[in-house]
Parts: C-alpha cells; sequence; structure tokens
C-alpha cells in the first residue's frame, strides 16, 4: 500500500461525504469509473490516489455541479501525488509514515500521554533512549535514522506551523527514561517549548486518582479541510478513529484538561520535579 498522503485522506473523505448524499452506492460508483468496490473504498480511505477523469466521472455520478468545489477536488487529486520529506525514509513502518503524513498537514494536535514525553517535545537524547529500547532490537543506523525524523518533525511545533497541546500524567515527569541528565534536560526543553505561542502543557497530578483514559495515550489531529483524525498507538498495532469517535474523544481530552493543572501550575510542577528527582 503506498503511503497516503493528508491530502488523499481529506479528498477520500470528501467523496464518500458526496457518495452518501447522493444516495450512491459503493458498487454503483465503482461501476461508474470502472474500478471494484473494494478499490472505492480504498480511495474513500485515503489508501489510493484517483485519477481526474475518474474523480470528473464520479462527481458527475455524484451531480456535483459546483464549479469551485470540483475544482477545488480535482486540485487536490493532483496535489495527493506529492511526496513529503519524509519518503526518503523508506525504511520507516508504513504506518509511521502515514502519521508523518496527517500530522504534517494539520493545525493542531491535542496530544495525551500516560507514560513518556510526546513525541514533538522529546530531546534528541530522551528519543534515543526511548528508540534503543525497543523491543525489536533496533540497529544503531535505525535508532539514528528515528531520531532523525523525530527531530525534523519537530520543527512543526518550533517552526509555529503547528498548535500543539499536551496533556500528560505526571508519572511522564518522574519516569527516568535516558537517567537523571537526560531527563533534566528533557524538562528544561519542555520548560522552553512551553514559551512558545502554540504550545500549551498541562500535567494531570497523582492527586487526582483515577481520571477517564489513564489507561489509554492517543492524539486528536485537527485538519484544515476535515475530517478531524484521532490516532492511537498500540503495541499490537496502530488504530484511526473517526467520524463519532473522534468527538468521544474530544469529550475526554476537554474532561482530562479540566483534571489537569493549569499551564502555569504544570510548568511549576515541571521545575519542581526538575530539581527533586532528577539530581545526578
Amino acid at each position: 500500500m503506498d503511503s497516503p498522503t493528508f491530502v488523499r485522506f481529506q479528498l477520500g473523505a470528501q467523496l464518500r461525504r458526496l457518495r452518501e448524499e447522493a444516495k450512491i452506492s459503493t458498487e454503483q460508483a465503482a461501476a461508474a469509473i470502472e474500478v471494484t468496490a473494494s478499490t472505492l473504498r480504498r480511495i474513500e480511505q485515503g489508501k489510493v490516489g484517483i485519477k481526474g477523469p475518474s474523480l470528473t466521472a464520479l462527481l458527475d455520478k455524484y451531480n456535483v455541479d459546483d464549479v469551485e468545489l470540483r475544482d477545488t477536488l480535482l486540485s487536490m487529486a493532483r496535489e495527493g501525488k506529492a511526496r513529503g520529506w519524509w519518503a526518503k525514509y523508506s525504511d520507516l513502518p508504513q504506518v509511521y509514515r502515514q502519521y508523518i503524513g496527517l500530522e504534517s498537514a494539520a493545525e493542531e494536535i491535542q496530544d495525551f500521554q500516560t507514560i513518556v514525553v510526546p513525541g514533538l517535545l522529546q530531546t534528541e537524547a530522551y528519543a534515543r533512549a526511548m528508540t534503543s529500547s525497543g523491543a525489536r532490537k533496533p540497529t544503531p543506523e535505525a535508532v539514528q535514522q528515528n531520531v532523525t525524523v523525530r527531530m525534523e518533525r519537530q520543527k512543526l511545533v518550533t517552526e509555529g506551523k503547528l498548535r500543539l497541546v499536551a496533556v500528560m500524567d505526571e508519572a511522564v515527569l518522574h519516569r527516568q527514561i535516558g537517567g537523571a541528565e537526560v531527563m533534566r534536560e528533557q524538562l528544561t526543553a519542555m520548560l522552553e517549548l512551553a514559551k512558545l505561542r502554540n504550545v500549551t502543557l498541562q500535567v494531570i497530578p497523582f492527586k487526582e486518582g483515577a481520571y477517564a483514559s489513564m489507561l489509554s495515550s492517543f492524539a486528536i489531529l485537527t485538519l484544515p479541510a476535515g475530517p478531524n483524525v484521532v490516532y492511537i498507538e498500540g503495541l499490537t498495532g496502530d488504530l484511526y478513529a473517526e467520524g463519532d469517535e473522534v468527538q468521544r474523544c474530544v469529550t475526554v481530552l476537554n474532561e482530562l484538561r479540566a483534571s489537569a493543572l493549569s499551564p502555569s501550575a504544570s510548568l511549576e510542577m515541571i521545575k519542581q520535579i526538575r530539581e527533586t528527582d532528577h539530581q545526578q
């Protein structure tokens, strides 16, 4: 499967919406462009692209008369063929490249973590310690590639291209990944990044006890033209959720933020833990 770009994902979602509004079945739409129903589903899922003539035929089938909308969708079909900067890292897992494509397109990411520092906030040393501890025992070359990619991804935040809301359990701040020196550097870096206007950090303190989703980390990606997506990383595979599941996660995230310390109080906690837990 080709790595879907965010443009393909958005285009596919738009086509699915237009087909459903036109009350046309997947089989009927597929027949209109002479592909199988499974191929059309892959197009609607953003897994494969669609060429201009086939897209035009679908829009005709769906009775889409809006000239501006047609032009926009045709433009998206052309852009969907573009390769992102991450394409040169061919050894990266397919699902990871897919996520990077969506992340690169997002306007905002709300990331909730229970165990580790969110990837977009990790220092090089912290990221290296995390990657090196992988269950598959990666080679030094694989570790370096993953660290390089993670640092490249962070430019979205440091260059102000992305709004980041990072909510994390207090446990994230105490866990000594890489040792005391690495953690001191990591917490210091978080304090510096929190000074950026596009970054908000909040910590859920231990005193809150049990709370919603405390056993599951997830990220909500807000895309310019929708639909928004929830990404859930798991040991046995990654999951993308759309539709009603996204709204459910948004509700949970709002509850988590309400349970968390304020951004200013969270930064004070980070400073305190840096000075008490991570002394050499």
